[in-house]
């Protein structure tokens, strides 16, 4: 299918290509992803291929954006949104949770509502204010809506896919720092949507993590390993719903679990995911369940991102203290 090393923006595109030529009802809309091919050049070449009745330059208008592609999923089409930065996210806000996440629920299961939103999210870029959010909590929170993020290119182009033919709603979280990192892209997805996958087998504690985060659990695993320590690492990949069966294996098999995301700790994926597998693995937990994050506060100017970022010392960090029990 694809042979050779992708890129995870190459596979989200080569996704995107896919999809539109398998089903003429599958439609683009965003800003600038047409004759520029996104901020990103993740919609390179496709409004040139497939028209610009299929892959549609929006106004710079979140909201309208959304109700738009509300009202064409309630005639028959599959319209995949791009969000072109995280932050800008937050005018369409109230009718991705209000009418999006609802509306099946609503027409009592008789309405389909098969929208992608695709978002760039998270920071590492060095982007001015408003582009280095991570909202997933929010999105994951709100029932109705399915809420992924690949950490490779691999994912990337299966999970996309796989959100795209999803007759529900998918908000689709795309590591933008991640982007230009490079994978094997296999013939089948190989996994379902929603589960989990054990990337590193270990056997002393577990790093859970997705999205951008996945890449610096291995580093630390790998760190680790030179201190004659066992790291298993498992991506998520699905923040809602949620491989609870695959984490709580892991988890009762090394003992302990370590929940690394980017978004703030507080109110974060990890205070969820802590407190089930604390319920679900309690009598064989030798440590708390812990959380690594991004600290209660503002993203902070690019010149100091780094300091704000979980990274390898904080992880490794978090090892020691879930040992030390």
């Amino acid at each position: 299918m694809m042979a050779g090393q992708l890129s995870i923006a190459k596979a989200l595109n080569e996704a995107l290509r896919k999809s539109l030529e398998n089903d003429p009802k599958t439609l683009l809309m965003g800003e600038d992803i047409g004759k520029l091919g996104g901020v990103f050049r993740i919609t390179d070449g496709l409004q040139k291929d497939f028209g610009d009745d299929r892959v549609i330059d929006t106004p710079l208008a979140e909201s309208g954006i959304m109700g738009t592609a509300i009202g064409l999923a309630l005639r028959g089409y599959r319209p995949v949104v791009e969000i072109q930065f995280d932050g800008f996210v937050y005018p369409a806000f109230d009718q991705i949770v209000s009418q999006l996440a609802k509306m099946h629920s609503r027409a009592l299961g008789h309405v389909k509502m098969p929208v992608t939103v695709r978002i760039p999210y998270a920071g590492g870029i060095g982007a001015v204010e408003h582009h280095s959010e991570s909202h997933e909590a929010y999105f994951a929170h709100t029932a109705g809506l399915r809420v992924v993020s690949p950490s490779n290119a691999h994912d990337a182009y299966w999970m996309l896919r796989q959100a795209i033919e999803s007759d529900d709603p998918v908000i689709f979280l795309e590591p933008k720092r991640r982007y230009w990192d490079k994978g094997e892209v296999g013939d089948s997805a190989g996994l379902s949507l929603h589960e989990a996958r054990v990337v590193r087998q270990g056997a002393d504690a577990t790093l859970i993590a997705y999205g951008p985060m996945v890449k610096v659990c291995l580093e630390a695993a790998a760190a680790a390993e030179e201190d004659g320590r066992s790291l298993e690492v498992v991506d998520l990949r699905s923040l809602s719903p949620v491989d609870f069966d695959a984490l709580e294996q892991s988890v009762k098999r090394t003992g302990r679990g370590i929940v690394v995301h980017e978004a703030p700790v507080f109110m974060g994926m990890g205070a969820e995911l802590a407190a089930r597998l604390t319920e679900r693995c309690f009598y064989h937990l030798e440590a708390p369940v812990l959380r690594v994050g991004g600290y209660h506060a503002p993203y902070p100017p690019s010149r100091v991102e780094e300091a704000f970022l979980p990274d390898l010392d904080r992880v490794l960090d978090a090892v020691d203290r879930a040992l030390a029990f």
